[in-house]
């Protein structure tokens, strides 16, 4: 089975400073069809204005990865990391028992934009912890670069959850397909351009969401930015 859900049907919210698109149910957005999908619960795309960000605050028992996709983002914490995420930069936190944590964007002339994941975790109260990579466009160009797993496989970042998280470039006659075992779910969320997912066309913003499909075919790329979700069902 494959279900399509366009950039249009999410949730979104403005508030001046910050522009977002929900695709799961989150804070003022509810919807009980898209609670999330497996163990993946949030997907916020977030435009940051210059000078604007987000005030210390708390995150417990989630797996947070950021995908920065334009401008940066300064983060500070209170596991005493302060760092800066650049575009092509990819951070994990894990909140466990707790952490506090601020995030703006200290440009004067630039937006900031980026992809917040919560993925729920294999086990609560952990001890929080943080980790940031880089995974350059010719690592992603034509294929899926594993960014994220629960073993921290091939450089990725570690999380502590089952799930795995690639990123990929496609354009043109680039290609690449996805073996998926029995009984796990995926989630293609379509950044940029355009793609087909097992030759369903999608556009920027959609999502493709997958159950009972033994592969996953990206193909048919129009300067596309893509990520892909293998998860726990």
């Amino acid at each position: 089975m494959l279900s399509i859900r366009k950039s249009a049907q999410r949730g979104f919210a403005d508030h001046g400073w910050l522009k977002s698109f929900h695709s799961f149910s989150f804070a003022g957005y509810y919807d009980p069809q898209h609670m999330g999908w497996g163990n993946l619960r949030v997907i916020n795309e977030d435009w940051i204005a210059p000078g604007m960000g987000f005030g210390t605050h708390g995150h417990r028992d989630m797996e947070i990865v950021t995908y920065v996709l334009a401008g940066s983002l300064a983060h500070k914490d209170s596991m005493g990391n302060i760092e800066t995420i650049p575009a092509g930069e990819v951070q994990r936190m894990t909140a466990g028992t707790g952490v506090q944590h601020s995030e703006f964007n200290h440009a004067k002339d630039a937006t900031t934009h980026l992809l917040q994941i919560w993925i729920q975790p294999n086990a609560t109260g952990l001890a929080p912890s943080y980790q940031q990579a880089r995974f350059p466009d010719d690592e992603k160009r034509g294929r899926l670069r594993l960014i994220a797993s629960g073993e921290g496989a091939q450089g990725s970042v570690s999380i502590h959850a089952d799930a795995r998280l690639y990123a990929g470039l496609f354009d043109g006659a680039e290609s690449a397909e996805l073996a998926v075992a029995p009984g796990r779910k995926v989630y293609v969320h379509l950044v940029r351009g355009a793609l087909t997912v097992n030759d369903q066309a999608l556009a920027t913003g959609d999502a493709a969401l997958l159950e009972g499909e033994l592969r996953v075919l990206l193909r048919s790329g129009k300067d596309a930015e893509v990520l892909v979700f293998d998860l726990q069902a």
